[in-house]
């Protein structure tokens, strides 16, 4: 490589004894050259050898961390301007603007809701089974669980403990084909908190959440209404 060698090496090796120079390499000889590197016999040239030795390395060493450092600041800046991923929810950002307008319940136990949209359908009674899809978040909208990820609803049987509290009175007022922000106090949260996950936020023991619920349908209900 020597275009690569005149290039680094030489303005390196012309500061022994004298002033630096910035002089293009093109304009050494090739001979200088050889008589820097291989006359070892002059006390100056060994001097001139040596410091080159010496400072090449540093320099080269220098010359490299800078280079990795350059990247990796690169990437991070990178990474740091790509969008945020882009996760299905049940209340966009027109919704969350409309959701202003929306007086806020509050319920004895100290949760509150808005409803983002009124079902027309029937409300479930305590223990029957409901299929509803959620959107889980903390209070700086990070979504931390949802079922809009999972691609299907979520099944359980309401009123009966296998929700969070919060979630389970939201629901027991709520119409089949409604949709409704549950904004859920820490008492009727995550006792025990949630641990963090991959692009995801840690929950911390009986801090405040948000959920977005949408009501299916009951489908023990439905049923018994159909054969009325």
């Amino acid at each position: 490589m020597p275009a690569m060698a005149s290039s680094l090496l030489l303005p390196l090796c012309s500061t022994c004894g004298k002033t630096p120079s910035f002089t293009p390499p093109q304009a050494f000889a090739v001979d200088k050259l050889r008589r820097l590197l291989f006359k070892v016999k002059s006390s100056e040239t060994k001097e001139c050898t040596a410091m080159f030795n010496t400072n090449s390395r540093r320099e080269i060493l220098g010359l490299a961390l800078g280079v990795s450092g350059i990247f990796i600041h690169a990437l991070d800046a990178y990474g740091a301007g790509l969008p945020p991923e882009e996760k299905p929810k049940l209340c966009d950002d027109n919704c969350v603007r409309e959701l202003e307008n929306v007086p806020m319940v509050t319920t004895e136990s100290g949760l509150q809701y808005k409803d983002i949209k009124v079902g027309q359908g029937p409300s479930p009674p305590i223990g029957y089974q409901v299929a509803a899809n959620y959107v889980a978040m903390v209070p700086s909208g990070q979504i931390f669980d949802s079922s809009l990820e999972k691609g299907l609803p979520y099944l359980f049987r309401v009123g009966s403990g296998q929700v969070i509290k919060g979630l389970d009175e939201g629901l027991l007022s709520m119409k089949v084909g409604g949709k409704r922000r549950l904004y859920i106090p820490g008492s009727l949260a995550f006792p025990k908190g949630l641990i963090s996950a991959p692009g995801r936020p840690r929950v911390a023991p009986s801090s405040p959440v948000i959920f977005d619920v949408s009501l299916e349908y009951i489908p023990g209900l439905e049923l018994d209404l159909d054969e009325e």
